[in-house]
């Protein structure tokens, strides 16, 4: 408890006076054939040679209709301030306007799967002064991106220790017009296998206890509520260990930036240990 407070009382400090340094980066996806802005974050002093010190990293991913830099400014405001705080080197991903991170096989210019897991890491591993193993690295999302985090930190556990979902859209099967999925996997109809087996839900059966670090976290009066809880329900059933909230919020971003808070906690506190 008392490290818990200790570690909000700089977070607090540090987002009146924080030196976090944000780089705005353009970087080329050889798998979409084009760029995509993505901002990274540095905690004060990463440059300082003579410490030769290395960080590590949490990606984060926007929800639906989002991007990096709207991430920054309007959802999650003080992560300068959590990056020098926690010692971690912050990347806002961006997954496009409604990707949901996969690579999809009927549009050529979705394939966020691969961006995120194979291009983006290795070029922030380039760029920075990461320590480029799974246990210093993690990922974490809200809404269209609760659901990426999961599903991207399943699929590549070499490459995730760690993964969080605010308000995850974990089973999206609900939405089957308005929201772009059928624009990637197919129309609902005659394309319930492909929709399934790209849901978190589905996904989580090919999990084994403790590969994971995982925490999931769900406003009370959130639309997603339901397929939160049932994903939680799964997991005991998987005997998935794993950190489930429920608090009064709805799916909005004063919800997503203090469940953010907590996330990045949990996921420093994994890197502690790890």
């Amino acid at each position: 408890m008392k490290r818990l407070l200790f570690i909000l009382t700089a977070i607090f400090f540090a987002n009146a006076v924080f030196a976090a340094r944000v780089d705005t980066l353009k970087v080329y996806s050889e798998a979409m054939k084009k760029d995509i802005t993505c901002l990274f974050i540095s905690p004060e002093g990463y440059k300082q040679p003579k410490e030769k010190k290395h960080y590590p990293t949490v990606y984060l991913l926007h929800g639906y209709t989002g991007d990096a830099r709207r991430t920054l400014r309007l959802d999650i405001p003080d992560l300068k301030a959590q990056a020098d705080a926690l010692q971690m080197i912050i990347v806002l991903a961006d997954g496009g306007y409604d990707s949901w991170y996969f690579d999809s096989q009927l549009n050529e210019k979705i394939r966020y799967e691969s961006f995120i897991t194979k291009e983006l890491v290795q070029f922030t591993d380039k760029t920075y002064p990461t320590i480029a193993d799974r246990t210093k690295r993690a990922i974490y999302g809200w809404s269209m991106g609760g659901h990426g985090a999961l599903y991207l930190a399943i699929r590549h556990k070499e490459l995730y220790g760690a993964a969080g979902s605010i308000c995850g859209a974990v089973d999206f099967r609900a939405a089957t017009k308005g929201y772009g999925i059928e624009k990637n996997l197919g129309d609902y109809s005659g394309h319930e296998k492909s929709w399934e087996a790209h849901t978190v839900t589905y996904n989580v059966n090919t999990l084994k206890n403790q590969e994971l670090k995982l925490i999931i976290d769900c406003g009370l009066q959130d639309p997603l509520l339901e397929v939160n809880r049932a994903l939680h329900q799964k997991l005991i059933d998987l005997k998935i260990d794993h950190d489930y909230i429920e608090r009064p919020g709805v799916h909005d971003n004063t919800y997503w930036s203090k469940a953010s808070t907590f996330q990045l906690l949990f996921i420093h506190n994994y890197f502690s240990q790890s």
